[in-house]
């Protein structure tokens, strides 16, 4: 079939704006679109920027917004985003950060609220002579959070960063967050509380499932962020 592909480009040394280009190749419906875009950089035009790494759906690298939804290009075929008689793919960077050139955006402020958080196991007590032991059930409760892979789609897809509060630390951080806070051996809440419970922590998420619904990994997003949101009312009411 004949596909074109409509890019947004942008080279912040040539261009004032960005503006959309269009590539015309063959493709069979079950190409995948991150195999369309290297086709394109390799052999029709080499000044196309995107990011990418595994190719496999595990490094995240890759996501972008491919016919208006967050999307991870190596995940997804094109049958699963040409609608019949129309054999045209849009494809434009991630929303809500700051586009460096093509498809590429800037990282830095995503990371920055990744960080705040403090994404990594807390236990000021001595380790074991083995290990930190945990039972199957407790483990499953944090099984979804370790799914995410920071690729940023939940960022980009969430109203209330893009509408309302771009100061708020986002879907991805506060899933972060959940992953250690309801891991049985951590004790890092007190340390993680500040920034959760802040003005821009998770409060300002009003629960409308973008995050969850463009998720590459299913992770119930939405669902983890108002665990967490309960989690900090009980501690509060404990306190009173």
């Amino acid at each position: 079939m004949k596909l074109t592909l409509e890019i947004q480009r942008y080279d912040p040394e040539k261009d004032r704006a960005p503006y959309f280009q269009s590539y015309t190749l063959e493709a069979d419906p079950t190409d995948r679109l991150l195999s369309l875009l290297m086709r394109i950089k390799q052999t029709l035009d080499p000044t196309l920027a995107f990011r990418k790494s595994c190719a496999h759906g595990v490094c995240g690298s890759d996501a972008m917004k491919i016919n208006g939804r967050e999307r991870l290009a190596c995940k997804t075929l094109v049958k699963d985003v040409v609608d019949e008689g129309k054999n045209l793919i849009r494809i434009e960077p991630l929303q809500t950060l700051p586009l460096q050139r093509d498809l590429m955006v800037d990282q830095t402020r995503f990371f920055d609220l990744y960080h705040s958080v403090h994404p990594y196991f807390i236990n000021p007590e001595p380790p074991p002579e083995i290990e930190r032991l945990q039972s199957p059930e407790d483990r499953a409760i944090i099984d979804d959070g370790t799914k995410c892979i920071l690729c940023e789609c939940c960022y980009s897809a969430c109203p209330v960063v893009r509408e309302t509060n771009p100061d708020f630390m986002g879907p991805a951080a506060a899933v972060q967050a959940a992953r250690f806070q309801d891991d049985s051996r951590d004790s890092g809440f007190l340390e993680r509380l500040d920034v959760l419970d802040g003005p821009n922590g998770i409060w300002p998420c009003e629960s409308r499932f973008e995050c969850t619904r463009v998720c590459p990994r299913s992770i119930k997003v939405t669902k983890l962020i108002n665990l967490t949101k309960r989690k900090i009312t009980r501690h509060k009411e404990r306190r009173e």
